[in-house]
């Protein structure tokens, strides 16, 4: 089981790193387990992640079991386990689009097929703070923010992205950062043009993000892999 677990995780991190959300050594996925998550260590890039650089990390954020330095950022995984006992898995990035579109206080609004898988309702935004989420009181202001939703817009940050499982946290990842990304494109012809009103977003994420969809996604870029 453990070595399945560090596979995932590994896995999902290439996957980020391979849909733009690579990011030096920062940003990190993690799976829960009864004593706290399965996450990566730091120092390394979501690209270069094995298994044996995946380690366990309980709610204190003590390694307990592995090796390597744990990440700041661990509250965010721990925290958002804790408040929602639906959620397997969590994902937190910095990609540039959704970073760039959070910054800018504009909502996401379904303009693109992608966008309907998080809209309607509104996709929240953590404003609390820009800095790194470093404690476990911060940690679960993030919770907090995030509610029920399955994405969650870090202000001048990067985005969190939750899941019943790994596999749906990662598309979730980088379905949203497509998604800001198609929404800052189409701005850029000029002005704010038709979108889906919230009947058609919420048929269209019926059609299209069904649960079959999204692990038939998360097998696709497991192939793009190579």
């Amino acid at each position: 089981m453990t070595d399945t677990v560090r596979e995932q995780v590994s896995l999902a991190s290439r996957i980020l790193a391979s849909q733009g959300h690579d990011d030096l050594i920062w940003g990190h996925a993690s799976v829960r387990d009864q004593r706290g998550c399965w996450i990566k260590s730091a120092e390394w890039g979501l690209g270069e992640v094995t298994p044996e650089r995946v380690h366990l990390v309980d709610a204190a954020g003590s390694v307990v079991e592995g090796d390597g330095p744990r990440h700041s950022e661990y509250p965010i995984h721990t925290e958002v386990l804790a408040m929602r006992p639906d959620v397997g898995a969590v994902v937190h990035t910095h990609p540039p689009h959704a970073v760039a579109l959070g910054a800018t206080g504009q909502p996401l609004i379904p303009v693109s097929h992608a966008a309907t898988m998080f809209v309607p309702p509104a996709v929240p935004r953590f404003t609390e703070t820009a800095d790194l989420v470093l404690t476990p009181e911060l940690g679960r202001k993030v919770a907090e923010e995030l509610g029920d939703a399955s994405a969650l817009l870090l202000a001048n940050h990067g985005i969190v992205t939750v899941g019943p499982d790994l596999e749906t946290a990662t598309v979730r990842a980088v379905v949203l950062e497509r998604a800001c990304h198609q929404q800052l494109l189409t701005h850029a012809f000029g002005g704010w043009p038709r979108m889906s009103n919230a009947v058609e977003a919420e048929a269209k994420r019926e059609h299209i993000y069904h649960e079959s969809a999204v692990h038939a996604v998360w097998n696709h870029l497991v192939r793009q892999l190579g």
